[in-house]
């Protein structure tokens, strides 16, 4: 890409104090490392799709680029400006270019507030300067982009079925027109159906107004349907990076590999002659992870190399992995 990322995420590792039970109260607290070491550009208009199962890090990687978890260490710099280590002052205002839709839908609106109060909300923040009426016409023209009637500015979200609360805390995060919107899981709590809409309206939205998306999810189905590029982690770290088409079409880690051969195949002779690789063993714990390669404790290529170094992302510009099989 020609043009400067929109966002440059470099070695990021975002860690916690747990306080273990039985532990004596002058025994340090062990360390949850929830992110270790993750790097990635995203460019304007692009979509980056982040996969892995649940416990990975995901969802804290994407709090801690949105400032609602402090990252320990690395950087994160949006349109140049570095956010690690930003006031909060200062963050507060950079969320403005940086919004979040949520994983519940009905659990992300208040209650007791209108749609049209809880559509309103981020513009009294930004734009305290626009009257009643104003606001009003923001929210009822945002309502019908994103598919919803203006006349039900009044409801309450009870009223609505969990598809049209995901598009109202759609509408809430693009009221101000941010550069990047970050999806936690969006589509997770949705019927089938609710989701292909849902994934399909962000597409329309992305082309029409120009955003960058982090689009975080477990479906490898929907993640293809919407990314341009693919970041798979695993217990923390990233395994491997690339274009929809090259991970897709050819993964080269063990772990991307064994989540591809889990998704289902439209083609009912090649879903029954399909060879579905399985993982061995339980997750590790991110207290206690293996040394050197994270995986080697479930991989089916590992060896005591392995055990001794941390791989890191390697390869193309368009594909990379860290394993040190490869």
């Amino acid at each position: 890409m020609t043009q400067p990322p929109l966002l440059q995420v470099r070695d990021v590792q975002t860690h916690f104090d747990i306080k273990q039970d039985g532990a004596f109260f002058w025994q340090k607290p062990a360390t949850l490392k929830a992110v270790n070491g993750v790097s990635f550009d995203l460019y304007a208009g692009e979509t980056l799709g982040v996969v892995g199962e649940s416990g990975c890090g995901k969802s804290t990687l994407a709090r801690t680029i949105i400032g609602l978890v402090k990252a320990r260490s690395g950087s994160i710099k949006f349109n140049g400006e570095e956010l690690v280590g930003l006031p909060e002052k200062a963050m507060r205002l950079k969320r403005k270019d940086i919004q979040m839709i949520f994983q519940d839908p009905l659990a992300s609106l208040n209650p007791r507030m209108t749609v049209g109060d809880i559509i309103a909300e981020p513009l009294k923040t930004f734009f305290p300067h626009l009257n009643q009426q104003e606001m009003q016409t923001r929210v009822k023209a945002i309502m019908q982009k994103v598919g919803l009637l203006p006349n039900q500015i009044n409801r309450y979200p009870h009223e609505f079925s969990g598809g049209q609360c995901q598009r109202i805390g759609i509408a809430r995060a693009l009221i101000v027109e941010p550069k990047l919107i970050i999806c936690d899981e969006p589509v997770s709590a949705l019927d089938v159906s609710i989701q292909a809409q849902v994934v399909n309206l962000l597409k329309k939205l992305q082309k029409e107004m120009g955003l960058a998306l982090i689009f975080i999810a477990h479906d490898l189905s929907v993640v293809k349907h919407i990314s341009d590029r693919v970041l798979v982690m695993y217990l923390g770290n990233a395994v491997e990076l690339g274009t929809d088409q090259a991970v897709y079409a050819a993964p080269k880690h063990p772990y991307t590999q064994a989540l591809m051969s889990a998704v289902p195949l439209p083609d009912p002779k090649a879903e029954r002659e399909k060879k579905i690789q399985l993982l061995v063993g339980d997750l590790p714990s991110p207290i206690n992870p293996p040394s050197g390669c994270v995986f080697r404790t479930r991989c089916p290529i590992a060896d005591g190399a392995c055990a001794e170094s941390k791989p890191t992302l390697h390869g193309t510009e368009q594909h990379q992995a860290a394993c040190l099989k490869i």
